[in-house]
C-alpha cells in the first residue's frame, strides 16, 4: 500500500545511535531538515569485561552537534534501558521530554537525583493524545508491556507515517487497563506507512507471549501452598503489575508486605502515589517489624532476581544483609527470566539460597513483556509498512524480524538491518543508507562520565589478570648516580612470603639493566624506564611464564 505522504519527493532521516546491537542502550534520532525528534534515552549495563563501570550510554557527538535542531524527546516506557542515560543527556542538551504519567513520575525521580528536577521541561501526555514538535506530529499509542503506561508512536512527518512500536507484546487479557490499542495501528496501516521500527527481542521464540494473567494465577497458588512459610520474590522492580499482583495475594492471604531493594522501594512508592498499586499503609511495614509477625504472616518483595551482587537478594543469599536472614523454613520466588548474560549470576544466588534451605522457585512465575513471532506477525499485517526496521535487540534477533517481515511480503530490498550511527534516509521512491554519524558506547564511572575508555579498560584487564610490579629507584640530579634502590613492590602477582628468591633475584635484573644504563651515561629517565620495563618483563616471562604491569618510578634528590 502507498504510505500517506505530504510530498513524494521528501526524504526522512532516521539515525539509531543505540538499542541495535544489543538489548539496551535504546536510543532512535528522526530528522526532517531543521528539525529532530529523540524517541528513548537509555543505558545498558556493562559486561564482564568492563571492570569497575557502572553504566553504558549512548553515545550523543551527533546530537550535541545539531542541539539547535532537537525539538522533544518523547519516552515510550520508563524501563532503564529506555530513559537511564536521560540524567547525563539533558546535561548537554537542553531538549523538553514527553512521557505518560507513570513514567514521567520515574524520570522524575532520576533527575531529583541528579538534583536537574527543575532545570528540565516536562509534558505527562496521555495515551491517544498527539503533540506537534516542529515538523512532526507525534500520536502515543497504547501497548501492553511489563510496566504500566507503555506506548508506541505513529510519527507523522511530511515524507510519511512512521510506527515506532516501543517494546510492545499483545496481552488480551492484561490484569489492569486496556490491551494494546490494535485498532488505532490498522488505521494507520490502511492510511498507509512508510516504516515501522518493530520491538525484536522475543521475535526467535514462536507461538504468543503469555498474558500476565497467567502468572497470577501461580502465584496466587503458591502463596496458597505455602502457608506457614515465609515468601520471598524477587522480581523487576519497574514490572509494577507484577509487584501489584504480589501485593494483592498477601492482602488475601493476610500477610504483611516488606519491601526491600532501594529500586523497589522508589518505583512502589512512586506507583502508589499515582495509585498504580492501591493498598493500605498498615499491609506494608518496615523490614525492621519483622520480628513482631510470624513466618506465615511475611510476604517480602525484593530486588535481585537477576543475581546483581549488590542486590537485595543477593545480600541475603550471601549472609551480608543487615536485616535478614534466609531461614531453611524460606521459599523463594524468581518471578522473572534471566536476562541473556546473567545466567551464571542467578544460578549462583539459587545455589546458595538452597544451601541455606530454602525451597527456590524459578519455573512458571514470569511471562516476558516481548511480543514473540506471532504477535510481531499480527503488528506487521495490521500496519503494512512499505519499509522494515528491526529494532530492540542482538544481530540475531535484527535478523529475525528481518526474515519474518519478508515472510509476510515486504521485498527484501524493503528492509534494513542497521548499526548504530547508520543514517538511513527514506522517501517514498527510496531507502538507503546515506552516512554514518558518530555513535558507539560512552561508559559511567563514578561521577566520570566518558573519562574511560578502551586504553584504561585494558590497563584494568591487565591488572585483574596479573597483577602489578612497582620498580622503585632514587637517582641523584646531577651525577645521575642510582643512590637507592632498585626496590620492587609487588600486588596480585605473587604472594611475596613464597617468592622470595623470584623477587630477589629479578632485582638483581633491574640493578644490572640501570647500571648498564648509567655507564652508558644514558640519563633520559623515559629510556631508563623503558629497558627496566623490557629487561624485566622477559626475565618473569621466562621464570614463571606472567606477563604483569610493570610501573618505574625514579626519584630524584640533589
Amino acid at each position: 500500500m502507498k504510505a500517506a505522504v505530504e510530498n513524494e519527493n521528501a526524504k526522512i532521516k532516521i539515525i539509531p545511535l543505540g538499542g541495535l546491537e544489543q538489548i539496551g542502550m535504546n536510543m532512535t534520532v528522526y530528522e526532517y531538515e531543521d528539525n529532530i525528534l529523540v524517541v528513548d534515552c537509555g543505558l545498558s549495563f556493562p559486561d564482564d569485561e568492563m571492570l569497575g563501570i557502572d553504566l553504558v550510554i549512548p553515545d550523543i557527538t551527533y546530537l550535541k552537534e545539531n542541539a539547535d535542531k532537537i525539538k522533544g524527546i518523547v519516552i515510550t516506557h520508563g524501563h532503564e534501558d529506555h530513559i537511564g542515560a536521560l540524567p547525563y543527556v539533558l546535561r548537554e542538551i537542553n531538549a523538553p521530554i514527553y512521557a505518560t504519567k507513570l513514567t514521567m513520575a520515574i524520570i522524575d525521580g532520576k533527575l531529583k537525583e541528579h538534583g536537574m528536577e527543575k532545570t528540565v521541561k516536562k509534558k505527562v501526555v496521555k495515551t491517544g493524545q498527539s503533540i506537534n514538535l516542529g515538523c512532526f506530529r507525534v500520536e502515543f499509542i497504547k501497548v501492553n508491556h511489563s510496566i504500566a503506561d507503555s506506548v508506541g508512536f505513529a510519527i507523522f512527518t511530511p515524507a510519511g507515517v512512521i510506527v515506532h512500536t516501543g517494546d510492545f507484546k499483545i496481552d488480551y487479557t492484561p490484569l489492569y487497563g486496556d490491551t494494546t490499542d490494535l485498532t488505532r495501528f490498522g488505521e494507520l496501516g490502511k492510511k498507509g506507512v512508510l516504516a515501522m521500527m518493530s520491538d525484536s527481542t522475543n521475535v526467535l521464540k514462536p507461538g504468543f507471549t503469555a498474558s500476565e494473567r497467567t502468572v497470577a494465577k501461580t502465584i496466587d497458588q503458591l502463596f496458597a501452598e505455602n502457608v506457614g512459610h515465609r515468601i520471598i520474590v524477587a522480581t523487576f522492580a519497574s514490572n509494577v503489575d507484577r509487584v501489584r499482583q504480589i501485593i494483592n495475594s498477601a492482602c488475601k492471604y493476610g500477610r504483611k508486605v516488606v519491601i526491600e531493594g532501594r529500586s523497589m522501594v522508589n518505583i512502589i512508592n512512586i506507583a502508589r502515589e499515582l495509585e498504580y498499586i492501591q493498598v493500605s499503609d498498615d499491609t506494608i511495614i518496615d523490614v525492621e517489624d519483622m520480628k513482631n509477625y510470624t513466618d506465615g504472616q511475611i510476604v517480602l518483595i525484593t530486588t535481585g532476581s537477576q543475581g546483581e551482587s549488590m542486590a537485595a537478594l543477593s545480600r541475603m543469599a550471601a549472609s551480608i544483609h543487615k536485616k535478614v536472614t534466609i531461614k531453611p523454613n524460606d521459599t523463594v520466588i524468581f518471578s522473572s527470566s534471566p536476562i541473556p548474560g546473567n545466567e551464571k549470576a542467578v544460578s549462583k544466588v539459587i545455589n546458595e539460597l538452597s544451601m541455606k534451605g530454602a525451597t527456590v522457585i524459578f519455573q512458571d512465575t514470569h511471562v516476558s513483556g516481548h511480543a514473540c513471532q506471532e504477535e510481531i506477525k499480527l503488528m506487521y499485517s495490521l500496519v503494512k509498512p512499505k519499509y522494515c526496521i528491526p529494532a530492540h535487540g542482538e544481530y540475531r534477533h535484527l535478523k529475525g524480524t528481518a526474515e519474518l517481515a519478508e515472510s509476510m511480503g515486504i521485498p527484501k530490498d524493503h528492509i534494513f538491518i542497521l548499526s548504530s550511527g547508520d543514517v538511513l534516509t527514506l522517501s517514498e521512491k527510496e531507502g538507503i543508507v546515506t552516512d554514518h554519524v558518530p555513535a558507539g558506547s560512552v561508559l559511567v564511572d563514578g561521577l566520570g562520565v566518558g573519562d574511560v575508555g578502551n586504553i584504561v579498560l585494558r590497563d584494568r584487564q591487565n591488572l585483574a589478570e596479573n597483577g602489578i610490579i612497582i620498580v622503585v629507584m632514587t637517582f641523584e640530579k646531577y651525577s645521575n648516580q642510582l643512590l637507592a634502590g632498585p626496590d620492587i613492590v609487588s600486588r596480585g602477582f605473587v604472594y611475596v612470603r613464597g617468592a622470595e628468591n623470584l623477587l630477589e633475584d629479578a632485582r638483581k635484573v633491574v640493578n644490572d639493566a640501570v647500571l648498564g644504563c648509567v655507564e652508558k651515561n644514558i640519563s633520559d629517565w623515559g629510556k631508563i624506564k623503558m629497558v627496566v620495563k623490557e629487561t624485566l618483563s622477559e626475565y618473569l616471562w621466562k621464570k614463571i611464564k606472567r606477563n604483569p604491569m610493570i610501573l618505574p618510578i625514579i626519584m630524584e634528590v640533589e
